[in-house]
């Protein structure tokens, strides 16, 4: 008999080489997919740091914490009945993602302290070339697929202040956190009231003998409501949860219900996000004593232009009789102050909660095709096709990439969603002899010409400063839309705005041999499909199994 180059039966797996960037709760999940959802392949998740965890390894910071209900913020499938509090501290978390990785068996695929420091694309061979930098050297990996799990809260910015470098007194980054600093009764100047300036100025307060809060523009402070709520769970409510499973997903379903019902509040001119507005409005009001304060905090923007950030215990830390709010940039620091347009201030530690490099350029050299440098093609604007994939850079994936939903619900329920869509490639790459895929400009064009319109009626078109927009204004880390709406757009993939080429170079040489995969395994009843009446189910029901099959050449013979 004659094949078109495949002697084996319809279907049937080739070896899939697969290298991720980062451990954090991205490369975790990928490496727990691939190992429940396929066969033979070969995983390398590469990781910088000591251990597991991403964002919750790095940020040791006094306060760090979720600011998503904890409960939420885990695997959909996999809870964790016994956090402390609604915003679990990030201690918490990182313990989460390590016990995650071990009762699954995947350290198998990570290696710690190992740093990916470029990659290229290889269009005669079809490969991904990267190099990863470790205690022994460099080392060359070529694989199939390069997935990107590094996120975007890793790289620390610093906040650009004239003389910075002169400060006499100690600086720190907040995502630098150094426990050996004392700030026992000293001056302390804390820049930045984004989520993590919200976090640490509890801490701060009670520590240092003054606080001055450098803020350049108003934010969103909530005590509660929207799932807001702070609160310490008790050992009887935990050992409830531990003891009954359904009590537990129903306490999460609701809570998950919760924050979908607010999705509305991101739209502007509707009911809800004027009733959200209102409620965050007499919460701060309420909650902060000296109206000067609360006049100078209240943003006029709307409500989650910025992230709404939950802190109960920031607000009553701004009351403190040795806390000084200052809404004003810092134009200059010396060996002793920091000066602003009107005033200057005497510190002896600066504190920058200035968060992240959220520009999504990527901070190594990744060379796709054509020599296109992906910094250089992201220069003005990151461009991807639905958050996920990226045109010239062909069996490329990226977790969390620009314009995926930062909102309302957690980011592991983005990495589930956008894990499960990359695996539908990954799939039909080993079982129809793909060679690549490649969004094609044209499909990435109108996704962000669609997203751009999405966003003039969106908060986050509205006037605020926030590290959801670029330098030029355009909205690049939302989606064009709710979670529930990213998901059933991930659902299926649409082939059709991909450019496809085939291993084989004819796209149906994956027929092989004219034996079906139900033909080549013993363990399959060959008329599962004869049944008394129609049952709902799908005729193809039980199809495209991902096992290693028998050598059927015999078959054949």
């Amino acid at each position: 008999m004659h094949f078109s180059g495949n002697t084996r039966p319809i279907h049937a797996n080739r070896h899939l080489r697969v290298v991720c960037i980062g451990a954090g709760p991205s490369g975790i999940y990928l490496a727990y997919k691939l190992k429940t959802c396929l066969v033979d392949f070969t995983l390398d998740v590469y990781e910088k740091n000591l251990e597991v965890g991403g964002t919750w390894f790095e940020n040791r910071y006094p306060g760090c914490a979720c600011d998503i209900p904890a409960h939420n913020y885990t695997y959909s499938f996999e809870p964790k009945p016994d956090f402390s509090a609604t915003y679990a501290a990030a201690d918490e978390i990182q313990q989460y993602f390590k016990s995650f990785v071990d009762h699954h068996d995947l350290r198998r695929y990570i290696h710690c302290h190992h740093s990916v420091v470029g990659a290229h694309w290889d269009e005669q061979s079809a490969e991904w070339v990267v190099q990863v930098q470790y205690t022994g050297g460099v080392l060359i990996r070529r694989c199939d697929f390069l997935i990107n799990g590094s996120g975007i809260l890793n790289s620390p910015r610093w906040p650009e202040i004239s003389g910075l470098g002169s400060f006499n007194g100690t600086v720190i980054h907040t995502a630098l956190w150094d426990e050996r600093v004392d700030l026992t009764g000293k001056r302390v100047g804390l820049i930045g009231m984004g989520s993590s300036g919200v976090q640490i100025l509890p801490y701060l307060q009670e520590k240092a003998a003054h606080v001055t809060v450098f803020a350049r523009s108003p934010t969103w402070i909530l005590s509660s409501g929207g799932g807001m709520e702070y609160h310490e769970f008790s050992e009887e409510e935990r050992k409830t949860f531990r003891d009954s499973p359904h009590a537990l997903r129903e306490f999460r379903q609701m809570t998950e219900r919760d924050l979908h019902a607010l999705f509305p509040a991101l739209i502007q001119g509707t009911k809800t996000q004027r009733d959200m507005c209102y409620l965050a409005r007499e919460q701060m009001e309420g909650s902060i004593k000296d109206e000067a304060v609360a006049s100078k905090l209240i943003p006029n923007f709307p409500l989650g232009c910025r992230r709404i950030t939950p802190g109960a215990q920031c607000l009553r830390a701004l009351n403190a009789p040795n806390v000084s709010l200052v809404m004003d940039n810092i134009t200059a620091v010396d060996q002793h102050h920091c000066t602003t347009a009107e005033h200057e201030y005497e510190v002896d530690v600066l504190i920058c909660a200035t968060g992240f490099d959220t520009s999504f350029c990527p901070r190594l050299p990744i060379v796709g095709r054509n020599c296109t440098l992906l910094a250089e093609q992201w220069m003005h604007e990151p461009r991807t096709y639905l958050g996920v994939a990226v045109n010239n850079f062909p069996n490329y994936f990226t977790f969390l990439g620009p314009n995926s939903p930062f909102g309302l619900t957690s980011a592991l329920f983005t990495i589930e969603l956008q894990g499960s869509y990359m695996l539908h490639f990954l799939n039909r790459w080993q079982k129809e002899g793909i060679r690549t895929y490649d969004p094609t400009a044209h499909a990435v064009d109108d996704f962000i010409a669609h997203k751009d319109l999405f966003m003039q009626g969106s908060v986050w078109g509205s006037s605020c400063h926030s590290w959801y927009k670029s330098k030029s204004g355009k909205v690049i880390a939302q989606w064009p839309g709710s979670s529930l709406h990213y998901m059933e757009a991930l659902a299926q993939p649409r082939y059709e705005d991909f450019h496809i080429t085939y291993a084989g170079g004819n796209r149906f040489a994956y027929l092989g041999n004219g034996i079906s995969q139900t033909e080549a395994r013993e363990d399959v009843d060959s008329a599962y499909y004869i049944r008394d009446e129609d049952d709902g189910q799908s005729i193809f029901r039980g199809l495209l199994s991902n096992v290693n099959i028998k050598d059927t050449r015999h078959m054949l013979e």
